[in-house]
């Protein structure tokens, strides 16, 4: 078992720049503001001999309310979980109020805690760090983690504070086995309750605030025998509404997790009905060739009349997403909650299936021959055979002559030939034709001199012969 530590402090001291030095990613949000960070980013660092789960947190202010006192609910589940608290302070603003009560808070929770002085380029650390003895935390480690300076002797020193632990067989937060389930949706639309609602717990922060959720955050679970990382993203606005600096790195980190994703869960306001950032969002899924399902929320709380008025909307606007579960559910309640992990559970086996060449050769022939595509100049393209080009999304790829004039009605013709026949849910298919090579294509034939005399001889013939 991987020992936890925890990363605390006011805002805006750099727990989110230490929390990438140390995991050498980018996967916590950045930004030269106070209160980017809100809910828990979970990470793994192997800076040093010992590989540990780092915890990132969101900054802890005095008077806590609203979306602040969600924000130290999240950093007090992290102190819980931790068996390490790494306590950053500024070197460069010195010692305040808000230190002295964090440090207090860590003596209230009994948990062991390393002082680390980030920011130190620029200044003398001696002299810089001298003040926060009167935390009585110990001598505070100097560290610049803008500039990755101190993480090998910051982490050796943690090494030698963490408990020893009794190694277990555990898995590896990048398992490659894991399902990665993103949960995308414009602001407001229940993301972060339907994670809660998935794991439990109050995982990530839930808010009737439109823009509660800034990063994206992953959480790892186990569902019927399933591995999941279920990734809870910031809600996607129009582009010309996004303004603030945050918002708009939120927004990249949400389309990464897209592309990251195995399936995508697009959740839908269903008080709203169906808008068109809903359909752009649903564009860029579809573009990147991920599984999808489509989840209505708010169901509860809707009249019969709203609902078939919703629904009506659904099959007329999402039309082109036939293959797509639609399911309908309330996050806050959790009804529709088993429907949603049935079809993601199917998305998953359809994005993933292994489809055999012979068995794709059989299909393909069977409905080349019950339907076979039209003529084009006199002449029809013959379809040979077919075998699978990759998963995720399922590609197939069929080989024949003249498969550049199969128009595009053919194509969809046989995309749902092999959907029917694989019972494809969830999944786009993508179907690439290849014609074989013509050795003679695009070149002239060279006549020999004596192919060139009887040319001109025939020539002659027919002009004789037209005289007449």
């Amino acid at each position: 078992m991987l020992p936890v530590v925890a990363i605390v402090g006011r805002p805006n001291v750099g727990k989110s720049t230490l929390f990438n030095a140390l995991t050498r990613t980018r996967d916590a949000l950045v930004a030269d503001m106070p209160g980017v960070t809100r809910d828990r980013q979970y990470g793994i660092s192997d800076v040093g001999d010992t590989a540990c789960v780092l915890i990132d947190t969101g900054g802890l202010v005095g008077q806590a309310e609203g979306i602040d006192y969600l924000t130290a609910r999240q950093v007090h589940h992290a102190i819980d979980e931790a068996h390490l608290v790494l306590f950053v302070v500024s070197a460069r603003e010195g010692l305040t109020s808000e230190d002295e009560a964090i440090g207090q808070l860590l003596r209230q929770h009994n948990r062991p805690a390393l002082l680390v002085g980030n920011k130190i380029d620029g200044t003398n650390p001696d002299v810089a760090l001298a003040e926060f003895a009167a935390l009585g935390l110990g001598p505070a480690l100097p560290v610049a983690a803008s500039h990755r300076q101190g993480m090998m002797g910051l982490m050796e020193k943690a090494t030698e504070m963490l408990p020893a632990l009794e190694e277990e067989d555990t898995d590896s937060a990048e398992d490659a086995d894991r399902l990665r389930l993103a949960i995308v949706g414009r602001p407001n639309v229940g993301k972060s309750t339907l994670v809660n609602r998935m794991l439990g717990e109050e995982r990530v922060m839930a808010f009737d605030l439109p823009g509660t959720t800034r990063d994206s955050i992953s959480t790892f679970m186990e569902k019927g025998g399933i591995k999941y990382e279920l990734i809870d993203t910031a809600g996607v606005r129009r582009r010309s509404r996004v303004t603030d600096a945050v918002e708009k790195f939120s927004i990249v980190k949400a389309l990464q997790a897209i592309d990251r994703a195995h399936v995508v869960v697009l959740m839908l306001d269903a008080t709203e009905g169906i808008t068109d950032q809903d359909t752009t969002l649903l564009g860029h899924i579809l573009q990147q060739g991920r599984a999808l399902v489509i989840a209505l929320n708010k169901w509860d709380g809707m009249e019969e009349y709203d609902r078939k008025q919703v629904l009506s909307e659904m099959d007329r606007r999402l039309q082109f997403v036939p293959w797509a579960r639609k399911i309908r559910l309330s996050a806050l309640h959790g009804s529709g909650l088993k429907e949603l992990y049935r079809a993601v559970k199917e998305a998953w086996r359809s994005a993933t299936i292994d489809m055999p060449t012979p068995e794709l050769t059989r299909v393909l022939l069977k409905a080349f021959e019950a339907h076979q595509p039209p003529m084009s100049q006199g002449r029809t393209s013959r379809l040979r055979f077919a075998h699978a080009g990759g998963n995720l999304p399922p590609r197939i790829i069929i080989h024949g002559n003249r498969t550049d004039a199969i128009p595009a009605s053919y194509k969809r013709y046989l995309e749902n030939v092999f959907i029917r026949h694989f019972k494809l849910h969830g999944t786009p298919l993508q179907i690439e034709f290849r014609s074989g090579d013509n050795p003679y294509k695009d070149k002239k034939n060279k006549l020999t001199q004596r192919q060139l005399a009887k040319r001109k001889r025939l020539k002659k013939f027919t002009k004789r012969k037209s005289r007449k």
